[in-house]
């Protein structure tokens, strides 16, 4: 199986790729049988749905790529050194994790790392592809448009005491304090997201992954947004199923959002 799903658009094509590289929920079959089979029917944290939430993408012109494989097999958007990422005390589970958000041990043996030989062995066959691809899509789309947005997708549950003592906001948009993408597309995203009920924040507690860190690059018209969002906003209550109604009211928000950022980048 390829590491990765692209969506082509459907609409005009607009200088805007979309990434999700945490909905995966597949595991290799060389692997499977290391982790917890409990642990992987349902890996705790999987950004659920979030490739189903932006399938509306498409019909405005925009491409997506979303991630096939678990973030436990290896996490897309960490260093791939490893080198953290924040440096506040939170609880930041590793390239290739051997624990859940809460700690929880996922492979059997309860393991404490995964070998060096075997994470750039993953970081080779699933993470390089992955950015390899990111890459090659916005460099299309730069040279077709002059300048291109990433955007990528993420969720969390509203409560992670390891990551951080509060709630999270509804919204949080990413641009690692202002330089990984311009003034003007920063302001709109914000006033795209705003324009709703949901509590927007910015920045704080997550300014961008490595993905956001690696691809943002203004100063070659090369942007980069992270939207992380509580799973409450789209899921039902218990945080594992989707729920339609609430997703519509996201999507609103995002697809008016994204209709600020095309214009901004015409």
């Amino acid at each position: 199986m390829e590491p990765f799903k692209i969506n082509i658009p459907n609409g005009p094509k607009v200088p805007i790729l979309l990434s999700s590289p945490h909905s995966g929920v597949a595991f290799p079959e060389e692997l499977k049988g290391e982790f917890i089979k409990e642990k992987i029917n349902q890996p705790d944290d999987t950004d659920w749905f979030v490739d189903k939430l932006y399938d509306f993408a498409p019909s405005m012109g925009i491409t997506t790529i979303t991630a096939m494989y678990s973030r436990w097999v290896v996490d897309l958007n960490r260093n791939p050194e490893s080198k953290p990422l924040y440096g506040d005390g939170r609880i930041i589970t590793a390239l290739c994790p051997t624990t859940d958000f809460f700690g929880n041990a996922i492979y059997k043996d309860n393991r404490n790392e995964v070998t060096q030989s075997e994470v750039k062995r993953r970081v080779e066959q699933y993470y390089t592809p992955y950015h390899r691809k990111i890459q090659e899509l916005l460099t299309d789309l730069k040279n077709e448009f002059g300048k291109v947005l990433l955007w990528d997708c993420h969720s969390i549950r509203q409560f992670v005491p390891t990551i951080h003592e509060e709630k999270f906001p509804d919204l949080i948009l990413g641009d690692v304090d202002g330089t990984s993408a311009s003034p003007g597309l920063i302001e709109t995203a914000l006033v795209g997201l705003e324009n709703s009920d949901y509590n927007v924040a910015h920045n704080h507690p997550f300014k961008g992954g490595y993905i956001t860190r690696s691809f943002g690059k203004p100063m070659e018209n090369q942007h980069a947004l992270q939207l992380e969002m509580s799973k409450l906003k789209y899921m039902k209550d218990d945080e594992l199923g989707y729920d339609s109604e609430k997703a519509e009211e996201v999507r609103t928000v995002l697809k008016n959002t994204f209709e600020g950022l095309i214009e901004a980048l015409g």
